[in-house]
Order: structure tokens, then C-alpha cells, then sequence
């Protein structure tokens, strides 16, 4: 699976085209304010994108939704619980000083288990509450890649004080569907770089310290 990171916005969140290297098939993950950078790379190398999956519901992964839409006319994935989030849209834009118009509903909605096929490749859809109740996280399990969300960084976790957030869910989520994937897992989160299962295990505060226990 070939992936191909788009940064943008104040809070520099990473949009993701995810293809299959021999169909060239893709999925857009978690369409932020870096869309308009996104897009032009289907046509240039001739992509395909059979779904739009959202991660969660949070403003700064979906304010390029409706341009990833107009362009593609691909089904728009995300888990049921995060409907009122999504819905609030325009509102949550606001508070982070950006305008923001309704959306249209997503096509398709998780329950976790799923599996979305690309080309030759397989996502595996988890449910990981916690940053969100309707947070999910996409494995590829042969190519040993996660897209995380927001609920684990290269040295940090997602926040909980948004609503719907829970910090013990969350480490709950993130011990029984991140630190059960081996230590050479690449994950690729909603901000900052990408990092691995492997690092995060050893060095990062949140996980080696009194938030998680000492059993790990």
C-alpha cells in the first residue's frame, strides 16, 4: 500500500490517500484543510478513490469533505456514534474560528469489524473510543500499517476534554487494539509524524507511566 501524507490547517492535521500499488485503487482518510493539496495528486497519478473514510467526526478531519465529494463521488465511511459530532459541524468550526457550512450525511456507517478492500489491500476497521465515542482506527494487517486517528501520536495520546471524550476509554482502546499490534506496526495519526507500536511502547510518557499502569 503506497500512502501519501497531506498536512494542513492551524492545527496541521494529516490527510491520507492510501492506494493499492497494482490497481491503484485509494482510500482518502480523514479529509482536512490539506484537500486542496490532496486532490490534484489523484489525477497525476491516476488514482481511483472507492471510499472516504473518516476516523472520527471532529471538525479538522472533515472541513474538506464536500471538496473530496465533488471530486470523487466516492461513499463516505465513519462510525455511527460520532453522528452528533458530525452533525455539529458548523459549530465546532466556530469555536476554532473557522466557518463552516452543514455537510452531508456519510453514505456507509461503522459498527467496527468491517473489512474495506482496495485493490489488493484490506483495512480493517477497530472501534477505538475514547478521543470520540465513534473513533475508529483502519489496520492493514500483512503490511503491518495503522491509520490511528487521533488516539495515539509520536509521543502523546488524543485529548479527552472534547465532547464524548473519556481518558480511561481511550487507554482502554489503546491497550487492547495498539500495544496487542507488534512493535514494527507503522501507525499514521491524525497529527504530527508517523511513528511505530515499537516507539511508542518504549518512549512514550503516556504509556510508560502511571496512565497506563506498569504491567506493560
Amino acid at each position: 500500500m503506497l500512502i501519501k501524507t497531506f498536512t494542513g490547517g492551524n492545527y496541521l492535521q494529516n490527510s491520507y490517500l492510501a492506494s493499492c500499488e497494482h490497481t491503484g485503487e485509494s482510500v482518502i482518510i480523514d479529509p482536512g484543510a490539506a484537500v486542496p493539496q490532496l486532490l490534484p495528486s489523484l489525477e497525476e497519478n491516476g488514482k481511483t478513490v472507492v471510499a472516504v473514510i473518516l476516523t472520527h467526526g471532529h471538525f479538522d478531519h472533515i472541513e474538506g469533505l464536500e471538496k473530496v465529494r465533488e471530486v470523487t463521488h466516492a461513499p463516505v465511511y465513519m462510525h455511527g456514534l460520532d453522528q452528533d459530532i458530525f452533525d455539529n459541524f458548523p459549530v465546532q468550526a466556530a469555536q476554532f474560528g473557522i466557518l463552516g457550512e452543514p455537510l452531508s450525511n456519510p453514505e456507509c456507517q461503522l459498527e467496527g469489524g468491517e473489512l474495506i478492500e482496495v485493490g489488493r489491500s484490506t483495512l480493517k476497521v477497530l472501534h477505538t473510543p475514547g478521543h470520540s465515542p465513534g473513533h475508529v482506527v483502519l489496520v492493514n494487517d500483512p503490511e503491518k500499517i495503522a491509520f490511528v486517528g487521533d488516539l495515539i501520536f509520536r509521543g502523546s495520546v488524543g485529548r479527552t476534554d472534547l465532547t464524548g471524550g473519556d481518558s480511561g476509554v481511550l487507554f482502554n482502546s489503546i491497550r487492547d487494539h495498539i500495544l496487542t499490534l507488534s512493535d514494527d506496526f507503522r501507525l499514521f495519526s491524525g497529527h504530527g509524524p508517523d511513528t511505530t507500536v515499537g516507539i511508542e511502547r518504549e518512549t512514550n510518557p503516556f504509556l510508560t507511566g502511571s496512565f497506563m499502569g506498569n504491567d506493560l
